[in-house]
């Protein structure tokens, strides 16, 4: 049987100090760059922890809101969150330059993550903050949000991201992280809630309904309480079932 080759991302340089462990297991990494957490000491050790495990590197920038850890939406003239969003891409991208290293993809965290996918203003005003970066990376996007509509019209290079550990409502939003199921911590149910959506393209929501879901990156959040069991589980099932992480 031919085998699939997938990427496994991770949102770093948030805080937690795992990222020593992480990295040797995933292929793609989110790197904080000072709107909801990270500054530059941080980002330069997560690069070079990349760097040295083969991981593409990407820019994670937020809502500035460190007290709340970019998980709240803010309300923000166009200019204001445009010129947030460069600097934060403006950190991580003089570190990489030092470093050699180009930035693969852009990721979006948090509230504006959820916001940019419901709202095609807010989504417009986003790509217009990285559209220097347009013909250089990747975006990673939900499947079927504004985002991702947008971005395909105006010719970015998209990557539709699902989350392996999160669980989904029917809109294909993620259940709040307020309601007690919305993180999936247990790595044997992660496995199942993968193998549905990389080999049905499917997901099961909330209310038991199979939706339509397409990933090309697959998200382990770094922060999740089990990440690392649930990698290190990842990485010895998968191969199980013909599925390769892939460092291309």
């Amino acid at each position: 049987m031919k085998s699939i080759y997938i990427d496994i991302n991770c949102d770093v340089g948030e805080g937690i100090g795992n990222e020593s462990d992480l990295l040797p297991l995933i292929s793609s990494c989110n790197i904080a760059c000072g709107g909801h957490a990270g500054d530059i000491a941080t980002m330069t050790k997560v690069v070079a922890i990349a760097e040295e495990y083969r991981v593409k590197v990407g820019a994670h920038p937020s809502y500035p809101d460190r007290e709340n850890f970019g998980r709240l939406s803010m309300k923000m003239s166009s200019d204001d969150l445009i010129t947030s969003i460069q600097q934060q891409l403006e950190r991580l991208t003089s570190v990489l330059h030092k470093n050699d290293i180009k930035l693969h993809h852009i990721k979006p965290h948090g509230a504006l993550y959820n916001d940019i996918a419901k709202n095609g203003v807010l989504a417009k005003t986003f790509l217009d903050a990285i559209r220097q970066y347009k013909e250089k990376v990747f975006l990673y996007v939900p499947y079927g949000s504004k985002i991702a509509s947008l971005a395909v019209q105006q010719n970015f290079a998209i990557k539709y991201e699902a989350f392996g550990d999160r669980n989904y409502n029917v809109d294909l939003s993620l259940v709040s992280r307020k309601v007690p199921n919305a993180v999936i911590e247990d790595p044997e149910k992660v496995l199942q809630h993968l193998l549905l959506i990389i080999n049905k393209h499917q997901v099961k929501a909330q209310n038991s309904s199979m939706v339509a879901l397409k990933a090309d990156t697959f998200c382990i959040h770094g922060d999740t309480k089990s990440a690392l069991q649930i990698l290190m589980y990842l990485s010895v099932e998968l191969p199980k079932y013909n599925i390769e992480i892939t460092h291309d």
